[in-house]
């Protein structure tokens, strides 16, 4: 096997993972271009090029060119990692167009689940209507931001503390 091959399998897994990811969402229109799924292909394509160079080492006759792969696949995979969780080059529009996607799963989720329970029943609707409501706000916000985005001179809001210890106090 050459190395153009095993490169090309690899980038090919990695657009096809990013793909897949959309697959649990409700609706069609509801597939948005989300950084952070982009960053998680990225991470699992560099984590697999990883796996699957350890598994194969012996099709590959140049040890220096198995270890480039190695350790250029590590670095990849903590810059993905790191740009998912710092989520740093996530802006308004991209932060909703990740969002309508996630909140399409969670109707997908509510709607199709088999529940027996009439509390849980009552708790799926909610989280449905929430979701549905919460989708129609951003796909306005989306369209208003793209058309006028937010003047410069806007103060930027201090990050929020979101840490889980801080929610359950």
């Amino acid at each position: 096997m050459s190395y153009a091959r095993f490169a090309t399998m690899i980038a090919t897994s990695t657009v096809v993972m990013f793909g897949l990811m959309y697959l649990n969402t409700y609706a069609l229109d509801h597939v948005l271009y989300s950084q952070t799924r982009t960053w998680m292909a990225v991470l699992m394509g560099a984590v697999m090029a990883v796996i699957m160079m350890l598994f194969m080492l012996k099709m590959y006759a140049s040890k220096r060119a198995n270890i480039a792969i190695i350790v250029g696949s590590v670095v990849i995979a903590a810059a993905a990692l790191w740009l998912v969780r710092s989520q740093q080059t996530v802006s308004d529009v991209a932060y909703m167009k990740a969002m309508v996607p996630h909140h399409s799963i969670a109707i997908m989720t509510s709607e199709r689940a088999h529940l027996r329970d009439p509390r849980v029943r009552r708790l799926a609707d909610q989280i449905i209507e929430a979701q549905v409501r919460e989708i129609g706000e951003m796909k306005q916000l989306i369209a208003d931001l793209e058309r006028s985005p937010t003047p410069s001179d806007a103060p930027d809001l201090p990050p929020r503390n979101t840490s889980a210890a801080a929610s359950t106090q």
